[in-house]
């Protein structure tokens, strides 16, 4: 059951109508790093979760994201209100009226033609907002590491925004949000550690022969070694001829047929083989020809 509060979890104060930065904040309300993604990434984590802990913490941090998406909201459109009035009310001549909303660049003329000035299920740059920014799969530490990924994203993402305001109050709400994406990645990174064994993913081991071995497969200028790929865990691997078929087999696919398959599949290479001896002409041919 939800409730909703009318006050916002953040006091935004906005000292100007910026269209510009509004229609850029919604990068934060319907892209992918944005709030309403964590928030329904968070919320069927969490109704899927056996563990009460996590399904805890899922339902929590999903509740706040949407109180976050309700504060990124408010700043789109209080940065819109001047130019939201303007445009609806024709309080300028036409061609002034054109160029104070799209003089802002990025989009912003379509933020206030298509949404009247409103936070709108788009990123900034008018992708509507979808489902496949969800990748839960269903496996704790698999999901954990990518939330924990998710809110690093979403961290950077409103690093930029601050960068591109001297608005105090949005450059502090923001400042906010982004440290609640702090936050969030230590509760999930300490439930993750909080499961053991949780590397790797899931329940099957991986085989030995390969777990720990690094392939050196892009070599020349720029190759480095660390801790990454270093003698002291991985088993390193930089000849070719040891970089193919590992599994000591000799590399050639092969498939099982029945004969009736067999058969089929000889005459479709007969029938769709190419003559080497051939040399038609061609049409590219012909039309050079005709351009001489």
């Amino acid at each position: 059951m939800f409730a909703h509060n009318k006050r916002l979890q953040y006091t935004v104060r906005v000292s100007e109508c910026n269209p510009g930065l509004a229609n850029l904040m919604l990068e934060q309300f319907g892209g992918p790093q944005g709030e309403l993604a964590a928030a329904c990434r968070y919320f069927t984590q969490g109704l899927a979760e056996d563990d009460p802990g996590r399904k805890d913490m899922l339902l929590d941090i999903a509740t706040e994201e949407l109180s976050h998406l309700e504060v990124i909201g408010t700043i789109v459109a209080m940065l819109n209100k001047g130019a939201k009035g303007k445009l609806a009310e024709a309080a300028e001549e036409t061609a002034e009226l054109y160029r104070s909303i799209t003089g802002a660049g990025n989009d912003s003329h379509l933020t206030q033609v298509l949404y009247g000035g409103g936070p709108a299920l788009v990123n900034s740059g008018g992708a509507p907002w979808h489902a496949g920014y969800i990748d839960s799969i269903g496996e704790p530490t698999a999901d954990l590491r990518s939330n924990i990924a998710a809110e690093a994203r979403a961290k950077i993402i409103y690093e930029r925004l601050i960068n591109l305001t001297d608005d105090a109050g949005v450059k502090n709400a923001l400042q906010f949000l982004m440290t609640r994406e702090i936050s969030h990645q230590q509760s999930f990174e300490k439930a993750l550690y909080a499961i053991t064994p949780n590397f790797p993913p899931g329940k099957l081991p991986g085989d030995p022969h390969f777990a720990n071995v690094y392939f050196n497969m892009s070599q020349g200028e720029g190759d480095m070694r660390g801790s990454w790929n270093g003698d002291g865990h991985f088993t390193y691997v930089s000849e070719r001829k040891e970089q193919c078929a590992v599994d000591g087999g000799d590399g050639q696919p092969r498939v099982a047929l029945d004969p009736d398959e067999e058969t089929a599949l000889e005459d479709l290479a007969a029938r769709t083989a190419s003559d080497p001896d051939a040399d038609p002409t061609t049409g590219a041919e012909l039309g050079a020809e005709t351009g001489r």
